[in-house]
């Protein structure tokens, strides 16, 4: 069997870790196909079961397998959206300890966000732009209902992510919209703030339509410094407890 022979040195666990991602990296095991059974490994590899589980686990903690009871390991298909959830525990971690990261996800959205918007205009097919144009009549409609108001927003910035028609591009803005959580949801529902974003959207969509790529860009700029001028308006206690009890 290739890459099989007993190990003698280093952690056991890791050395059969490494030992699977080569032959998993040269396509012995495929996207979708099954490892061999834990007891096949611990033969393979002359090490006893805690090695062998504490290797699959660490690939599946990686996104690399799935691991279901009573059935054999499976390579996972990847996905965009996986890989990028993947980050999330950590991403939101940061944010809880260390408040300037909120900060720099912020500027990081307008420069990715600017740019999606860019390549939207220049991608754009007329069915993309019915999805954006039917998303923007449905937050019209929900003004009245905050919750949904929010659904709307992200489903918004979600269509112009797929508009360019790169799959890594709206996993992003959607693991964005989880790092940032109750923070967008409290700009977007600011007393205010939706007959601004509602204004803001609609410029977006007409520069989409138009084509015209470097407009696009500069209106989802624009949309977006708005926004995170108006978090840091809004850090103040009277507005921090109106927001408090407006969140869902």
């Amino acid at each position: 069997m290739s890459g099989s022979g007993q190990i003698q040195r280093r952690k056991l666990s890791e050395a059969v870790l490494e030992r699977l991602m080569d032959r998993i990296s040269a396509g012995e095991f495929p996207p979708g196909g099954q490892l061999p059974s834990e007891r096949d490994l611990m033969d393979a590899y002359g090490v006893g079961r805690p090695a062998v589980r504490e290797a699959l686990q660490s690939l599946e903690r990686s996104g690399i397998i799935t691991i279901t009871h009573g059935e054999r390991a499976r390579v996972t298909v990847p996905s965009a959206r996986r890989l990028v959830a993947q980050i999330a525990g950590g991403a939101q971690h940061l944010m809880r300890i260390a408040p300037g990261s909120v900060e720099h996800l912020k500027e990081a959205r307008v420069f990715l966000e600017a740019g999606l918007a860019r390549l939207a205009a220049e991608r754009a097919t007329d069915e993309g732009l019915a999805a954006l144009r039917d998303l923007l009549g449905q937050q019209r409609r929900a003004r009245a209902r905050p919750r949904d108001f929010v659904d709307s927003d992200m489903a918004f910035h979600r269509q112009i992510a797929a508009m360019t028609g790169n799959p890594i591009f709206p996993a992003v803005v959607e693991a964005t919209f989880g790092w940032l959580g109750a923070h967008h949801r409290s700009l977007v529902r600011a007393p205010g703030a939706e007959s601004l974003t509602l204004a803001e959207h609609e410029r977006i969509v007409e520069a989409i339509a138009a084509r015209d790529a470097a407009r696009a860009e500069a209106a989802m700029r624009d949309h977006l410094t708005r926004v995170n001028a108006l978090y840091g308006s809004l850090l103040r206690p009277d507005v921090e407890s109106e927001m408090a009890q407006a969140a869902p």
